[in-house]
């Protein structure tokens, strides 16, 4: 290991003095997530703490499916799971699957009982609730000093599918008197008839993820087994299964504080709850927290990582801000979005004096902030696009956009105008603001260089517009706090997280947007073609976030 390697966290210290003191001659970590939903923000810190760690110190990590439940799991999961790591810039050493060890794992649960360290219990789930103590009481357990041979007998049977579900339980002979209550004789495999999707029938014994995570680490030689910090409590049983069994490695299990956001739920069962019940299009819907519905809404790897790496790892829980996550997105794409022009709440605007069939291009800047991006020439014409709230009939004050009498006004990179006048139709609806350009103004800029007072307005010319739909998406929770305990997160949704504008008018430029590319709308915020509804002849456009930054001014 290189000497000078700086550490910035009390995970990366740990590894380094292990490293130095020769308890380990390479960093091997792992990331087992469990194939029942898809990855969400909260997965992505322990996600980039567990590939990060090995990075840094050029390690390695693994990718394990924890697939010990089988009544949860699937394959669209697991297939999802890889390509989000792989999203994120992430790859893994060895791919493999909890289900891998079965064998080993039942193998490691005969030896703890010849060793008298485990025995089968009969006690329903709820008598072994009714038995457990409290911190003055010892747990009970009439089946505890049951013979060896017994136990063996029984625990074989168990596999063969002799005994009903719920009847029995393999348990760990450890200490009733525990004040760690996990260490109170606790549960090593339970009866379950249930189809696996990898193992199908051949199983009806499941490990519980207690004993089967220390011995799937130790077997495939993890040195350093990172974990969210409700696992603190577990680490006694973690290093007890490691300690008893005679597995070829002793990892080390170091916890840290898992990830919480405002305005969102980080359980898979909620989140899963929204899918089936309808209250959102998918896990992919651009309002969930999951990776796959943050990058269809228009979040870029760059982006959450640096979120990731900058919110740091601690040992104490904390929520952090939603709109810090969308800090971080402004200012990745700030660097990388194209610019282009759009009219999201189109009226049109006529310029009476520009003369009528005459067109012209000007040229702009793909983004300004970067010098290589480039040009693209856009189309003027005598009728153009602008927002509807940019003219108003009669003027609020300090308005400084188009208003009959008003000042004059930049189009944007294109020609100075002053508003005279609006049409509308019988109704008494305006269809149409009407203006005068000053011709000598090309690029925006007045040739005599007056002072223009009225602000600078973005636009689109109907003759080339296009149209598309644009999908702007707020917090599903108007609720800082949905997942808290006395809150039903249901009723804490926000009946105006999606709003859909159809009939928009865009650039022509976008109509040759690939599925998944971000723009900065000018004036308008972040947007993303939708990866799923948009393609030719039909353009979707979903905002990733606006262009003003509300962090740390308690706007959310």
């Amino acid at each position: 290991m290189e000497k000078d390697i700086v550490t910035s966290n009390f995970i990366e210290e740990f590894v380094k003095e292990d490293l130095e003191a020769g308890k380990c001659d390479a960093i091997q970590t792992r990331f087992p997530p469990e194939p029942n939903g898809y990855l969400h923000i909260g997965h992505c810190k322990a996600l980039c703490i567990d590939f990060g760690t090995a990075e840094k110190f050029g390690g390695k990590c693994n990718l394990r499916m924890d697939d010990t439940n089988p009544t949860k799991e699937d394959t669209e999961y697991v297939d999802a799971i890889k390509e989000d790591i792989h999203w994120l810039g992430f790859d893994w050493d060895k791919f493999c699957y909890g289900s891998d060890y079965f064998e080993q794992t039942y193998e490691y649960a005969l030896e703890l009982i010849r060793k008298g360290l485990a025995y089968v219990c009969q006690l329903s789930p709820e008598e072994v609730k009714q038995n457990r103590g409290d911190v003055n009481t010892p747990a009970v357990s009439p089946y505890r000093d049951r013979p060896i041979e017994e136990s063996l007998d029984l625990f074989q049977r168990m596999r063969k599918g002799e005994f009903p579900e719920g009847s029995m339980t393999l348990r760990a002979k450890i200490d009733l008197a525990s004040g760690n209550f996990n260490m109170r004789d606790p549960a090593l495999y339970r009866i379950k008839f249930a189809h696996h999707h990898r193992t199908g029938d051949d199983w009806c014994i499941y490990p519980m993820y207690d004993f089967a995570h220390p011995i799937q680490d130790a077997l495939e030689g993890v040195t350093h087994s990172l974990c969210s910090l409700e696992f603190e409590a577990h680490r006694p049983l973690y290093n007890w299964v490691i300690d008893n069994v005679s597995v070829p490695h002793k990892p080390r299990q170091i916890e840290f504080a898992r990830l919480g956001i405002d305005h969102t739920v980080m359980s898979k069962r909620k989140l899963r709850a929204l899918v089936e019940g309808g209250k959102v299009s998918g896990w992919d819907d651009p309002r969930m927290p999951t990776l796959c519905g943050l990058r269809r809404r228009g979040y870029t790897p760059e982006s959450i990582r640096n979120f990731c790496d900058r919110i740091g790892v601690a040992k104490v829980n904390s929520t952090v801000e939603y709109s810090f996550l969308e800090h971080c997105l402004r200012e990745d794409l700030n660097e990388k979005a194209q610019r282009a022009m759009a009219v999201l709440r189109p009226v049109k605007l006529i310029i009476t004096n520009y003369p009528e069939g005459q067109s012209e291009t000007f040229p702009v800047e793909n983004n300004p902030n970067d010098p290589e991006a480039g040009t693209r020439e856009v189309t003027f014409s005598r009728e153009l696009y602008v927002e509807a709230d940019d003219f108003l009939e009669t003027p609020v004050p300090k308005y400084k956009r188009l208003y009959p009498g008003g000042p004059e006004c930049r189009l944007k990179g294109a020609y100075l105008i002053t508003c005279t006048g609006c049409e509308k139709d019988e109704k008494g609806n305006i269809t149409a603001i009407t203006a005068t350009y000053d011709p000598e103004s090309r690029g925006g800029n007045p040739a005599d260089g007056r002072k223009v007072k009225g602000a600078t307005i973005h636009w689109v010319d109907a003759a080339t517009a296009v149209d598309g739909e644009v999908r702007l998406y707020d917090n599903l929770f108007s609720d800082p706090a949905p997942d808290a305990a006395d809150k039903d997160y249901l009723e804490c949704m926000n009946p105006n997280s999606l709003e859909v504008l159809k009939g928009c008018k865009l650039e022509a430029s976008l109509a040759s947007a690939k599925p998944s590319e971000r723009f900065q709308f000018l004036r308008l915020g972040y947007f993303c073609a939708d990866s799923r509804d948009s393609g030719e002849g039909h353009l979707v456009f979903n905002r990733a976030v606006t262009l003003k930054d509300s962090f740390g001014k308690g706007n959310k």
